[in-house]
């Protein structure tokens, strides 16, 4: 059995501990928390899951084989540098950091170290996501041309209040860091590296520090274009969205099911076949705990056989840089280029 700590007992170690108790081959060991009375209210009522008293303690367990990393996000590199060096594996929660001095640090410690390391993007385990990556790696759609990702969500003034580094630029980061990185993600994952970004942004409905909407311009390097808009001020909210254009075809996703999507069947577009679907609202937190379990079982998949993963540190830290660029692009109210290929 791969034995699992999780660091952090807020709302989402609860998604990982569901996940990994579905996990083949998995089993959570304990928790620890800042607070020692969150740890033992999180351990109660999960079976064979301890809470200990300090980081230290968690990482000197010989039954712990990875770590879960659910700390607020400025947190993610100091704490999976800790356990890396433990000889850990490790889960980190989106996003891998805040910066990327701090994303390099963690990507570099675990190396020197010889262990495994993912950063949750879940939705890369979405029916409709897995669908279409197939379709790009088959040339299905082409030569890829455009695409698209939307998240117009709502928080609330409470919620952005309901934690102190919530909002801010040190351990959390906007709409597009926190809730935007995700299909973010899936924009790289379809239509591969970004050369340019021009954006705009701003902070238009809550008391925070950080922008809660953002919208940028991106230009990948193999020549295709792209949008990306996040918010957390369209209320109600509504479904993630991902279109991805190429010269033979198009595919729309909505909270990782594919919604829309047309063929050319041969390259003088004579015939085409197109499909069509109504999305249900914004995904429940049962569908992601099926996605995190996904991503989970790889990662024990991919420890036991000696492989990388499916999602790597690297994967994280390209997501990263794309928010990060997105945010300078704003400051400054220029185009910005990003790093060669790493």
């Amino acid at each position: 059995m791969i034995g699992f700590g999780i660091v952090g007992a807020g709302g989402i170690a609860g998604t990982h501990a569901r996940a990994i108790s579905t996990v083949p081959g998995a089993r959570l060991v304990a928790v620890v928390d800042r607070s020692l009375d969150e740890a033992r209210r999180f351990a109660r009522g999960r079976p064979g899951c301890e809470a200990e008293s300090t980081l230290d303690a968690l990482l000197a367990r010989d039954d712990i084989d990875v770590v879960s990393v659910c700390t607020p996000s400025g947190l993610h590199a100091a704490v999976g540098i800790m356990a890396v060096q433990a000889g850990k594996h490790l889960v980190v929660e989106k996003p891998i950091d805040v910066t990327l001095s701090a994303a390099d640090a963690l990507i570099s410690a675990a190396t020197a170290a010889g262990v495994q390391v993912t950063v949750i993007s879940q939705h890369r385990f979405d029916p409709g996501v897995i669908e279409l990556i197939d379709l790009i790696r088959n040339q299905g759609l082409g030569r890829p041309l455009l695409g698209h990702a939307s998240t117009k969500w709502y928080r609330t003034q409470g919620y952005y209040d309901s934690a102190a580094w919530r909002g801010t630029w040190e351990l959390d980061g906007g709409s597009l860091m926190n809730q935007g990185i995700h299909y973010v993600d899936l924009l790289l994952a379809s239509l591969g590296p970004v050369a340019e970004v021009t954006a705009i942004s701003a902070t238009q409905a809550h008391d925070i520090e950080v922008e809660d909407t953002a919208l940028a311009l991106l230009r990948f390097r193999n020549g295709a274009l792209g949008t990306l808009v996040s918010s957390t001020c369209v209320y109600p909210g509504f479904a993630q969205r991902l279109e991805v254009t190429g010269t033979d075809g198009t595919v729309v996703i909505e909270d990782g099911e594919i919604v829309s999507s047309g063929f050319r069947t041969d390259q003088t577009g004579s015939s085409s076949s197109t499909r069509a679907a109504s999305a249900e609202g914004a995904a429940t937190p049962a569908v992601d705990e099926v996605a995190h379990a996904a991503q989970l079982t790889d990662f024990v998949s991919a420890i036991q056989d000696d492989r990388p993963p499916a999602v790597t540190a690297k994967d994280g830290r390209d997501a990263l840089e794309v928010v990060l660029a997105v945010y300078e692009s704003s400051r400054q109210g220029r185009t910005i280029t990003l790093g060669g290929a790493r």
